[in-house]
């Protein structure tokens, strides 16, 4: 594969592989899946990989990693690896204790890529989606600009080497953007984004101001019970892009991979299949014409499969606003 079209340049100088692993999976699906997938991914050629503190499947992830390092598959420089601070560690003086916990479960010394996992900060202590007596949410208040100075220590400290966000919408990134004293700007955006949710204004402007947008949720999810509505639209099933992917005898999965990374997006694939996970790296194998493009620009409906609405009332609730 050609190295030379597989990378992306952060605005702070360092590498993004334009195609990602992601990590999450449900609390149901056993954890040895998780070291058996990293590890099948990283033989496949993968050497970027999303995870997070609230996926709770770090330990493995580091152990899948560090057993591809032990046996002479990768260095540790050549995995781009990204973790993200959980919501209820926003106050600044916890930002650092999160990383910490997630280096330690991993047993690195340093996090390639660190985002704020979602600008909606929760209540701290041990729960991740901590609740009061009536199964209320319970949000905590503090400053982004805050969590963000927290942040760029962490990249001093160098535990991270890059610094970014996730689900933030553009007057948040605006926010930080236009912060007094800013130390470093974001280099990258998480959101969902796929055929059916484009994200084109958020592109543009991320695009606009040297911010990388990094897609999740790019195969439609996993459509997990827990966070995706069991009725929405099933992604990969969809007639204009399974047509597509006839015509040009490639996977739909594939057609939604290679849509992401020619528009400039950095794109995580989630699969625990083998097969999926070994096919998806084919993405540079091919291209689509602008005839492609346009078909799949047309199919957006800016639908989202992860709207957590049961915190749509959070002062930072991020998808309320237009992008």
């Amino acid at each position: 594969m050609n190295s030379k079209h597989q990378y992306v340049e952060l605005n702070d100088g360092h590498f993004i592989p334009r195609l990602g692993f992601g990590t999450y999976k449900p609390q149901e699906v056993p954890n040895s899946k998780t070291i058996e997938a990293t590890k099948i991914a990283i033989e496949a050629g993968f050497r970027h990989i999303d995870c997070a503190y609230a996926y709770q499947v770090e330990e493995e992830v580091g152990l899948a990693i560090r057993s591809k390092i032990a046996d002479g598959t990768v260095k540790r420089e050549d995995i781009f690896y990204t973790s993200k601070l959980w919501s209820t560690f926003h106050r600044p003086e916890l930002v650092q204790s999160c990383l910490e916990k997630s280096l330690k479960k991993l047993n690195f010394d340093y996090v390639d890529l660190y985002l704020i996992h979602s600008p909606m900060e929760l209540k701290p202590g041990e729960e991740l989606f901590p609740k009061d007596e009536n199964g209320k949410t319970i949000y905590d208040h503090v400053d982004l600009c805050a969590v963000w100075e927290a942040m760029e220590k962490c990249k001093d400290a160098g535990l991270a080497k890059s610094i970014g966000v996730s689900n933030f919408n553009r007057r948040q990134l605006e926010m930080i953007l236009n912060k007094p004293g800013l130390k470093y700007k974001p280099v990258c955006n998480q959101v969902e984004c796929h055929v059916y949710h484009n994200q084109r204004k958020l592109l543009d402007f991320c695009k606009s101001k040297d911010i990388v947008l990094v897609a999740y949720g790019a195969l439609g999810t996993q459509r997990y019970k827990e966070c995706v509505d069991q009725n929405s639209p099933v992604l990969l099933d969809d007639p204009v892009l399974c047509a597509l992917a006839k015509k040009r005898k490639r996977s739909p999965a594939l057609i939604a991979l290679r849509y992401q990374l020619q528009r400039g997006v950095v794109v995580l694939a989630q699969s625990l299949k083998e097969n999926e996970i070994k096919e998806n790296i084919q993405v540079f194998d091919f291209e689509l014409t602008e005839e492609d493009m346009k078909v799949l620009d047309g199919l957006n409906r800016n639908f989202c499969y992860v709207a957590m609405q049961f915190m749509s009332d959070h002062p930072n609730y991020p998808f309320a606003d237009e992008y």
